[in-house]
């Protein structure tokens, strides 16, 4: 172990200032690495899907193994952080994302890669449930806190939207295996310079309260929850298969609160709750995140399915969304969030967004890219003033003990919510399709109006998002 002599006073200041810039510049690269492998995969579907000769209903394993690891274990990883130490947790689930990702490239089965998908959820929930606690414990002061969540917030959308376009020039040069193989550099960096640049905190151990009843009850719940709501495309939303395993899931969730007011070291103390802005943050993010995630799963079926894009092109028709949620994160929110407080930016952020989605709820089936579609691309800058404000309101009731457990629930509000928005919307969507195509409407047309149905809908939630904000959150007092 390398120890450390005193520092002399004078030069604390900026040494700690360095330290702590180093250290959000590697939490924003593992970042930077899950995003993007979220959204590149996406885009190699097909590929893979010809290659390993996977079915249909099959192949969306190869997305649901990933995401029920991912939401299921991210309370539970966030805790772990604030027992054995978020910089533990954190490198470990680096390392296990990036040796997930090798052995992802190197499958030749469709039972490895789902295998292996399944462990990248594990290492990715890992890393990322840990990482806002850190950045709450390494930037105190409430102006230098939200320029660093501003970063690591324009970090999300340069992964989302390099990912769409990287996923595709790979894909159609060099083939799938090599959307994976690209996590390998950029894991070993991100992780030797973890162990390097991360302080040691080290945590009161398991002993201090791991509660492995909680612990198993909730994995379980979420889990079984998020396995049953995308399976709804497959099942319905009404069949056995969908209503016995959700009430399942509820009857666990219960189970786990109930043990949460009991334990006497609870996985997720219910305390924080009495925070009306972790609990009202929270809400409006699962409103959030469940319109938006559906309307980039949505937006990019439009214009491959009706317009004719390829994956590619798809990619680089979403890239000025992604760099304008990016500008106005990197470049603005925080400087916004410093001056206005953070519940009216987030306010304004919602209202462009509710804007954005009613745009799309009136779009043709021969839409003009410049005239239909970019403004809402231009609009969703709202999503870059709208999560830098609503991370700090969310993280703003959690103490030092228990910044992880917070960082967890708030990255486990925002899976759930895109699962929910996902599979709520897509169905909506592909229901009025089906009526229009049964009334005898050309399929673009039948395909556009049940896109329409699901924008209007994805309107509906973030106006709902935006009452909830006005009446329930409060900036935060300055320190």
């Amino acid at each position: 172990m390398t120890t450390h002599a005193p520092a002399a006073p004078a030069a604390a200041p900026a040494t700690s200032a360095r330290s702590r810039t180093l250290a959000l510049a590697v939490l924003c690269a593992g970042m930077l690495m899950i995003i993007l492998d979220g959204s590149i995969v996406t885009v190699a579907l097909p590929a893979i899907q010809d290659d390993l000769h996977f079915s249909p209903a099959d192949l969306t394993w190869t997305v649901n193994a990933y995401l029920i690891a991912f939401g299921g274990l991210l309370l539970l990883a966030g805790r772990l952080g604030d027992l054995i130490g978020r910089k533990r947790v954190f490198v470990a689930g680096l390392a296990l994302f990036t040796a997930a990702s090798l052995l992802c490239a190197l499958a030749t089965g469709q039972g490895v890669l789902i295998a292996a998908r399944f462990l990248q959820g594990v290492g990715g929930a890992m890393a990322s449930a840990v990482s806002l606690g850190m950045i709450v414990t390494l930037f105190p002061e409430p102006r230098e806190r939200g320029r660093a969540i501003g970063a690591f917030s324009f970090v999300g959308a340069a992964g989302a939207s390099i990912g769409q376009v990287l996923g595709g020039v790979l894909t159609q040069t060099l083939g799938w295996h090599w959307i994976f193989l690209i996590n390998l550099p950029l894991g070993l960096v991100a992780a030797l310079l973890a162990v390097r640049v991360l302080e040691d905190d080290r945590g009161p151990g398991l002993r201090a309260g791991a509660d492995a009843l909680g612990a198993a009850l909730v994995t379980a719940a979420l889990m079984l929850g998020i396995h049953t709501v995308v399976g709804t495309g497959e099942h319905g939303w009404a069949s056995a298969r969908t209503v016995v395993p959700g009430a399942l899931s509820l009857a666990l969730l219960a189970g786990f609160l109930l043990r949460q007011a009991r334990a006497a070291h609870p996985l997720l103390p219910l305390r924080m709750f009495r925070s009306r802005n972790v609990s009202g943050a929270n809400a409006v993010q699962v409103l959030m995140v469940s319109a938006l995630f559906a309307f980039q799963v949505l937006i990019a079926l439009y214009l491959q399915d009706v317009r004719g894009y390829g994956a590619a092109a798809t990619g680089l028709a979403m890239l000025p969304a992604a760099l304008a949620i990016g500008t106005v994160s990197l470049a603005l929110s925080a400087r916004l969030n410093a001056r206005f407080g953070e519940r009216p930016v987030l306010l304004t952020g919602l209202v462009l967004l509710v804007a954005a989605l009613a745009l799309l709820s009136r779009l043709p089936a021969d839409a003009d890219y410049a005239r239909d579609l970019l403004p809402t691309m231009l609009l969703a800058a709202g999503f870059g003033l709208a999560i830098s404000a609503l991370t700090v309101l969310g993280m703003s009731g959690a103490g030092p003990a228990d910044a992880g457990a917070a960082s967890g629930l708030f990255n486990t509000a925002q899976q759930v919510g895109g699962a929910l928005g996902v599979a709520v919307l897509t169905t909506l969507a592909g229901g009025r399709t089906r009526a229009l195509a049964a009334a005898g409407h050309p399929a673009a047309e039948a395909l556009t109006g049940g896109f329409r149905t699901a924008f209007g809908v994805a309107a509906g939630l973030l106006t709902v998002a935006l009452l909830l904000a006005a009446v329930v959150l409060r900036t935060p007092e300055r320190n």
